[in-house]
């Protein structure tokens, strides 16, 4: 897809400097040389560290796991399936028939009887007091409705006329005291008008104002002064530091740190790239140089095992099983067979000795009497008998 795109459209690949191509040859060499040692020692170490955990630390920590079950969660197991479970279910049972059986006959046959007792008394209390006190409320509600009438009465002949005489002479009294009340109200307001607040806004128009407003054009004018003042302070110390500290500053970032950053960057990332090529250029190299010892080691040891097993142990055992093995193993089962025929003879025999030995001291024991069969139980004879293929069936029979 990319050589069909034109020259245009591909994207622009970023050209390296003179630097960057002088520094990547010689640190690419020197990386190599360090990182290969590094890199076979390390998968080295990765192979032994597989093997030592293939062949020592998974056998030994099965073997821990097995010990700590059997010392540590065994011993609990069985204590709690065989000895905490069954001592539970024993003393829930006691529990059960020292208190629950006993609670329940208990519950069942004494407190309810004596419950419902004491709700049917309660109930009777209960009416008789309700008929008590609904005659007491009867008496209650006819005093209570005299003393209400005698009440209304008094309040319609007595304190309702009572009432409107003092509400007409409160009423009186309200119109004098407001009118009296206008009056003074009216001539203090004019007295505070032309005593207080006529020569108080003649104070204020004609003396405070103007010396406010003096007084704030010279603050203003202070103001300004001490601003003026910063503000030729202020640009003095700028440009002074601007002078000594940050053009200098500017120019060492600029002519100085910059530059050294970005050759320090460029061999950093010379370095970063060197390395993960001789990562994995010594990867490489490790594999191969496994691939030859593991093949060595094939040719030296694993090979001439292999053929001295095929070619020598392998014969010798089929002998060694033709010869020997299979004919002491057929010994074996003849031997086995024979003892297990004596063995059954010596049984049958004993059991023989024990039958006559029974019969000599306690008899022959009596047959059992045949019951003659009923009539209707017996089997009919060969005439009788039902069959498919003659008239004398029960259903072809005249």
């Amino acid at each position: 897809m990319d050589l069909e795109k034109s020259p245009a459209e591909r994207p622009a690949v970023p050209a390296e400097g003179c630097l960057t191509v002088a520094i990547r040859l010689p640190v690419r060499i020197v990386v190599l040389v360090l990182v290969v040692p590094v890199r076979m020692l390390w998968d080295a170490l990765v192979v032994g560290g597989r093997f030592l955990r293939d062949t020592v630390l998974r056998p030994v920590g099965r073997v821990f796991q097995w010990v700590a079950w059997a010392v540590f969660v065994w011993p609990w197991v069985t204590l709690w399936r065989y000895a905490v479970v069954p001592v539970g279910k024993a003393l829930a049972w006691l529990g059960y028939v020292l208190l629950v059986v006993p609670a329940v006959w208990m519950y069942e046959t004494v407190l309810t009887p004596v419950g419902h007792a004491i709700a049917w008394a309660a109930r009777g209390i209960g009416a008789g007091l309700m008929w008590v006190l609904r005659g007491l409320g009867a008496g209650f509600a006819w005093v209570l409705r005299g003393i209400g009438a005698v009440l209304a009465w008094v309040y319609a002949r007595v304190l309702t006329p009572v009432g409107r005489a003092v509400a007409w002479l409160l009423r009186g009294l309200g119109i004098g005291v407001g009118a009296v009340a206008l009056g003074v109200y009216r001539v203090v307001a004019w007295l505070v008008r032309h005593l207080i607040v006529v020569p108080a806004l003649w104070l204020y128009e004609w003396i405070l104002a103007p010396v406010g407003r003096a007084i704030a054009w010279a603050a203003r004018g202070l103001g300004w002064l001490v601003r003026m003042i910063f503000t030729g302070i202020g640009a003095a110390l700028y440009w002074t530091l601007r002078v000594l500290l940050v053009l200098p500053a500017l120019a060492l970032w600029r002519w100085v740190l910059v530059p050294v950053g970005r050759v320090l960057a460029v061999v950093a990332r010379e370095v970063g790239e060197a390395l993960g090529h001789a990562w994995r250029v010594a990867g490489d190299l490790s594999l191969a140089v496994g691939r030859f010892l593991g093949r060595l080691f094939r040719w030296i040891f694993v090979e001439p095992v292999r053929w001295v097993y095929r070619s020598v142990l392998t014969p010798v055992g089929h002998v060694v099983r033709d010869t020997v093995l299979r004919p002491a193993a057929e010994a074996a089962r003849g031997v086995g067979r024979v003892t297990r025929q004596a063995l059954a003879t010596a049984r049958e025999s004993a059991r023989q000795t024990r039958a006559d030995i029974r019969r000599m001291l306690f008899g022959t024991p009596p047959e059992p009497e045949r019951v003659p069969l009923a009539k209707h139980q017996r089997e009919p004879g060969a005439a009788g008998t039902r069959t498919l293929g003659s008239s004398t069936t029960a259903l072809t029979k005249d």
